[in-house]
Protein backbone atom coordinates (compact mmCIF):
# COMPACT_ATOMS: atom_id res chain seq x y z
CA UNK A 1 0.00 0.00 0.00
CA UNK A 2 1.30 3.48 -0.74
CA UNK A 3 1.66 5.97 1.87
CA UNK A 4 -0.76 8.87 2.38
CA UNK A 5 0.94 12.68 0.95
CA UNK A 6 -0.34 15.79 2.67
CA UNK A 7 0.53 19.03 1.21
CA UNK A 8 2.88 20.95 3.18
CA UNK A 9 5.91 23.67 2.54
CA UNK A 10 8.29 20.52 3.59
CA UNK A 11 7.18 17.53 0.82
CA UNK A 12 5.20 20.31 -1.66
CA UNK A 13 7.80 19.18 -4.05
CA UNK A 14 6.53 15.64 -4.23
CA UNK A 15 2.99 16.73 -5.82
CA UNK A 16 3.74 17.48 -9.34
CA UNK A 17 1.19 20.08 -10.61
CA UNK A 18 -2.04 19.20 -11.92
CA UNK A 19 -1.35 20.13 -15.19
CA UNK A 20 1.04 16.86 -15.24
CA UNK A 21 -1.76 14.75 -13.88
CA UNK A 22 -5.02 15.66 -16.19
CA UNK A 23 -4.94 15.58 -20.20
CA UNK A 24 -7.02 18.78 -20.14
CA UNK A 25 -5.21 21.75 -21.13
CA UNK A 26 -5.74 25.97 -20.70
CA UNK A 27 -8.87 27.11 -18.84
CA UNK A 28 -10.57 23.24 -19.21
CA UNK A 29 -8.05 22.59 -16.14
CA UNK A 30 -10.26 23.50 -13.19
CA UNK A 31 -8.24 22.09 -10.28
CA UNK A 32 -5.36 24.21 -8.50
CA UNK A 33 -3.78 21.67 -6.74
CA UNK A 34 -3.63 18.39 -4.69
CA UNK A 35 -3.76 18.17 -1.41
CA UNK A 36 -3.36 14.81 -0.25
CA UNK A 37 -3.65 11.68 -1.88
CA UNK A 38 -3.10 7.69 -0.85
CA UNK A 39 -4.68 4.50 -2.46
CA UNK A 40 -8.02 5.01 -2.05
CA UNK A 41 -8.96 8.87 -2.16
CA UNK A 42 -7.40 12.12 -3.21
CA UNK A 43 -8.29 15.90 -1.98
CA UNK A 44 -7.69 18.84 -4.24
CA UNK A 45 -8.78 22.45 -4.20
CA UNK A 46 -10.34 24.63 -6.55
CA UNK A 47 -10.81 28.42 -6.23
CA UNK A 48 -14.08 29.42 -8.81
CA UNK A 49 -12.86 32.63 -10.90
CA UNK A 50 -15.40 35.27 -11.06
CA UNK A 51 -13.95 35.90 -14.84
CA UNK A 52 -13.40 32.47 -16.18
CA UNK A 53 -15.69 30.92 -18.94
CA UNK A 54 -18.16 28.92 -16.68
CA UNK A 55 -18.61 32.29 -14.76
CA UNK A 56 -22.59 32.90 -14.41
CA UNK A 57 -24.42 36.66 -14.44
CA UNK A 58 -22.82 37.14 -10.75
CA UNK A 59 -19.82 35.65 -11.52
CA UNK A 60 -19.96 32.37 -9.33
CA UNK A 61 -19.48 28.90 -10.38
CA UNK A 62 -22.84 26.83 -11.45
CA UNK A 63 -23.12 23.87 -8.93
CA UNK A 64 -23.57 21.61 -11.82
CA UNK A 65 -19.96 21.79 -12.89
CA UNK A 66 -19.23 20.22 -9.71
CA UNK A 67 -19.47 17.28 -11.51
CA UNK A 68 -16.37 17.93 -13.69
CA UNK A 69 -14.33 19.19 -10.49
CA UNK A 70 -14.96 15.80 -9.02
CA UNK A 71 -14.17 14.18 -12.66
CA UNK A 72 -11.06 16.10 -12.57
CA UNK A 73 -10.25 14.96 -9.15
CA UNK A 74 -10.71 11.05 -10.11
CA UNK A 75 -8.23 12.04 -12.97
CA UNK A 76 -5.73 13.20 -10.67
CA UNK A 77 -6.31 10.49 -8.14
CA UNK A 78 -5.72 8.06 -11.32
CA UNK A 79 -2.72 10.41 -12.64
CA UNK A 80 -0.77 10.05 -9.44
CA UNK A 81 -1.26 6.30 -8.88
CA UNK A 82 -0.04 5.80 -12.62
CA UNK A 83 2.98 8.16 -12.11
CA UNK A 84 3.91 6.22 -8.96
CA UNK A 85 4.62 2.91 -11.24
CA UNK A 86 5.90 5.37 -13.78
CA UNK A 87 3.60 5.02 -16.60
CA UNK A 88 1.53 8.26 -18.21
CA UNK A 89 -1.85 9.05 -17.25
CA UNK A 90 -4.71 7.32 -19.69
CA UNK A 91 -7.42 9.44 -21.40
CA UNK A 92 -10.86 8.08 -19.68
CA UNK A 93 -14.58 8.46 -19.86
CA UNK A 94 -17.51 9.56 -17.37
CA UNK A 95 -19.78 7.03 -17.40
CA UNK A 96 -22.61 8.75 -15.26
CA UNK A 97 -23.55 10.50 -12.13
CA UNK A 98 -26.05 8.90 -9.19
CA UNK A 99 -27.17 11.28 -6.86
CA UNK A 100 -25.61 14.42 -7.44
CA UNK A 101 -27.10 16.38 -4.35
CA UNK A 102 -26.20 20.35 -4.24
CA UNK A 103 -27.36 22.36 -1.27
CA UNK A 104 -26.10 25.69 -3.37
CA UNK A 105 -27.49 26.88 -7.22
CA UNK A 106 -23.49 27.99 -7.29
CA UNK A 107 -20.60 27.87 -5.58
CA UNK A 108 -18.86 31.54 -4.53
CA UNK A 109 -15.94 33.37 -6.84
CA UNK A 110 -12.85 33.05 -4.88
CA UNK A 111 -14.50 30.31 -2.37
CA UNK A 112 -11.75 27.76 -1.60
CA UNK A 113 -13.95 24.60 -2.51
CA UNK A 114 -12.50 21.09 -1.50
CA UNK A 115 -13.13 18.61 -3.69
CA UNK A 116 -12.72 14.42 -2.16
CA UNK A 117 -13.02 11.59 -4.32
CA UNK A 118 -13.22 8.25 -2.31
CA UNK A 119 -12.92 5.17 -4.50
CA UNK A 120 -15.43 2.95 -4.09
CA UNK A 121 -14.99 0.13 -6.66
CA UNK A 122 -12.86 -0.47 -9.43
CA UNK A 123 -11.95 -3.99 -11.52
CA UNK A 124 -9.43 -4.94 -14.27
CA UNK A 125 -11.54 -3.76 -17.28
CA UNK A 126 -11.03 -0.07 -16.20
CA UNK A 127 -14.44 0.20 -14.62
CA UNK A 128 -14.60 2.22 -11.42
CA UNK A 129 -16.52 4.33 -8.91
CA UNK A 130 -16.23 7.32 -6.42
CA UNK A 131 -17.80 8.82 -3.91
CA UNK A 132 -17.20 12.33 -3.97
CA UNK A 133 -18.05 15.77 -2.26
CA UNK A 134 -17.23 19.14 -2.55
CA UNK A 135 -17.27 21.36 0.57
CA UNK A 136 -15.69 25.03 2.04
CA UNK A 137 -15.45 25.77 5.45
CA UNK A 138 -18.89 26.14 6.19
CA UNK A 139 -19.31 22.33 5.51
CA UNK A 140 -20.10 19.93 2.31
CA UNK A 141 -21.89 21.38 -0.45
CA UNK A 142 -22.08 18.63 -2.85
CA UNK A 143 -22.25 15.12 -2.67
CA UNK A 144 -22.63 12.48 -5.37
CA UNK A 145 -21.07 8.98 -6.99
CA UNK A 146 -19.17 9.15 -9.96
CA UNK A 147 -18.53 6.04 -12.62
CA UNK A 148 -15.91 6.13 -14.47
CA UNK A 149 -14.43 3.91 -17.40
CA UNK A 150 -10.30 4.08 -18.68
CA UNK A 151 -10.48 1.72 -21.56
CA UNK A 152 -7.35 -0.26 -22.79
CA UNK A 153 -7.48 1.85 -26.37
CA UNK A 154 -9.67 4.96 -26.09
CA UNK A 155 -9.55 5.25 -29.58
CA UNK A 156 -11.31 1.47 -30.12
CA UNK A 157 -13.35 2.65 -27.40
CA UNK A 158 -14.94 6.24 -29.29
CA UNK A 159 -15.66 3.68 -32.60
CA UNK A 160 -17.31 1.40 -30.04
CA UNK A 161 -14.79 -1.54 -31.20
CA UNK A 162 -14.17 -3.45 -27.82
CA UNK A 163 -10.77 -3.00 -26.70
Amino acid sequence: MLNKIKMNKKNQELLPPIQDLLLHSGDMVMLERILSVDDEQTLAECIPQAGAWYADHAGNMPAWIGIELMAQAIAAHVGLLKRRQNLPPKQGVLLGTRSYKAQVAAFAANQVLHIKVALAYRDDSGLGAYDCSISNNTGELVNATLKVFEPDDFQSFLQGNPA
